[in-house]
């Protein structure tokens, strides 16, 4: 019996340590389990992934979508070893497609894990911000602005004289007079591109319908960047020796110095071009219509005052520091600017424009060419005049006529002067508009002007417009 009862303990000690080694077991399975799934959520490693890399396809798939999460939140903190294979780009597969096989391992995929990173968190970069200053020193402007007169680098004085025989056959065989209109033509430099189909198209020289007479001339100043245009000066050289019609000063050729060229443009009229009857003055990056502004200038009489174009009126100064016109109220305290016309193209006579070169030295430089000569016509109390033809801000493209978004050679012409057009479309415009076989439904003469000068000026007004920005009603 004694036995008996040493054996039965013996059992139950037996099954106490084995009980205790089973306990013991699960709990160590559980803190097992419990730091595989925070590993697993929080600070999983490559090292973890890299055994689960070689069981099935579908946790590889998983794998991949867990590199991308984990290179999302610290792509420089576990970088991959060299002996790391890369995985391929996660895709959806199609169950009815076999599986493919797997590909080797590319630099590529490097790339391909960034561009999925963008697509499943994109992150937006720091834009720059609006720049608060004006890109233009008006302070140094306002105190350098005496200095108006600069040389004349490169001079056309024959430019004006034009032998009488051509142009009256009662004068002498060797008598000179002055052109009947005058093209004057603001340019930079580096274009001689835009200067050479001006003098093929609409800026030619010659001998005119009823023996008028026509000579051009470039205006230009100093390229700023003269390192963007090795040797400019010898090209400017060269160009004036062949086609002799470079004006060249010697101021720098910017934006807000244009009024530099308008100042001194009009003395070089006042002392080598007096006698001219009509002047048109524009950019090269506009098509003229030489032969309906002769035909509205026929009747007018150059020795009284004349000044028509696209006129603006009651035009506020542009406050915004990022538009090209900005203008502080430092430099102009005024609402309004005066009336001026557009600096695409305007037609003058040949008396305004000595009063303006007289006027114009009276009258403190302002940096916007245009307004300038704004008021120095208020000065002289010349009161310009708009016309329909000029279009020196570009044709607003007509949202109920989308037939007409073309570029239709019949609308042009019916106009004198169009704005922002490129060097292929001026000369693909003289092309059309010269063309014999044209026709046009409402016109059947070439010659006939539809317009009538206007007794007064237009009611447009035009009020904090940033005309830069305005592009020209043209679609190809």
């Amino acid at each position: 019996m004694l036995r008996k009862m040493v054996l039965v303990r013996r059992l139950f000690h037996v099954k106490g340590d084995v009980m205790c080694t089973l306990l013991l077991l699960v709990l160590f399975c559980l803190l097992l389990y419990t730091r595989q799934v925070i590993l697993s959520s929080e600070w999983d490693r490559p090292e973890l992934k890299l055994e689960i890399h070689g069981s099935t396809s579908s946790s590889r798939t998983l794998l991949g979508a867990s590199r991308a999460r984990v290179s999302q939140e610290s792509p420089e903190q576990f970088p991959s070893r060299p002996s790391e294979p890369a995985l391929p780009a996660c895709k959806p597969q199609v169950k009815s497609k076999p599986p493919q096989p797997k590909p080797k391992p590319q630099v590529k995929s490097k790339g391909k894990s960034k561009s999925r990173r963008k697509n499943v968190a994109p992150t937006k970069a720091a834009k720059k911000p609006l720049p608060t200053l004006p890109p233009f020193d008006f302070e140094r402007y306002l105190r350098e602005k005496d200095n108006r007169d600069f040389n004349l680098l490169i001079d056309q004085p024959e430019k004006c004289h034009v032998r009488g025989e051509k142009q009256d056959e009662g004068r002498a065989k060797d008598e000179f007079t002055a052109p009947y209109m005058l093209i004057a033509v603001k340019s930079v430099a580096a274009d001689f591109d835009k200067r050479q189909v001006v003098r093929r198209t609409w800026g030619k020289e010659g001998i005119f319908q009823n023996g008028v007479s026509i000579r051009t001339v470039f205006l230009l100043g100093v390229p700023r960047n003269r390192t963007a245009l090795p040797l400019w000066d010898r090209l400017l050289t060269y160009e004036s020796q062949t086609f002799r019609d470079i004006l060249l000063w010697d101021f720098d050729d910017t934006f807000f110095n244009l009024t530099l060229k308008e100042t001194h443009f009009l003395k070089w009229i006042n002392s080598s071009c007096p006698h001219v009857k009509f002047i048109f003055k524009g950019d090269a990056d506009v098509y003229v219509n030489i032969e309906n502004i002769l035909e509205m200038l026929h009747g007018q009489k150059p020795d009284e005052d004349l000044f028509v174009g696209d006129i603006i009126i009651n035009a506020k100064p542009i406050r915004r520091r990022s538009s090209k016109y900005y203008v502080p109220e430092f430099v102009y305290g005024g609402g309004l600017y005066p009336n001026y016309a557009g600096g695409g193209g305007f037609v003058m006579s040949g008396l305004t424009a000595l009063k303006l070169s007289s006027s114009c030295q009276k009258v403190e430089l302002f940096p916007i060419d245009d307004v300038f000569l704004g008021m120095c016509l208020q000065l002289i109390g010349v009161k310009p005049s708009r016309h329909q033809g000029f279009r020196t801000f570009g044709i607003p493209r007509p949202s109920a006529a989308p037939h007409l978004q073309t570029f239709d050679p019949c609308f042009y012409r019916e106009l004198m002067v169009v704005h922002s057009l490129s060097v292929p479309q001026i000369w693909l415009m003289w092309n059309l508009l010269h063309d014999p076989n044209l026709s046009c439904h409402n016109r059947t003469s070439p010659t006939s002007w539809p317009f009538k000068w206007r007794d007064k000026i237009g009611e447009t007004e035009v009020q904090e417009t940033d005309y830069g920005e305005k592009q020209v009603f043209v679609t190809h």
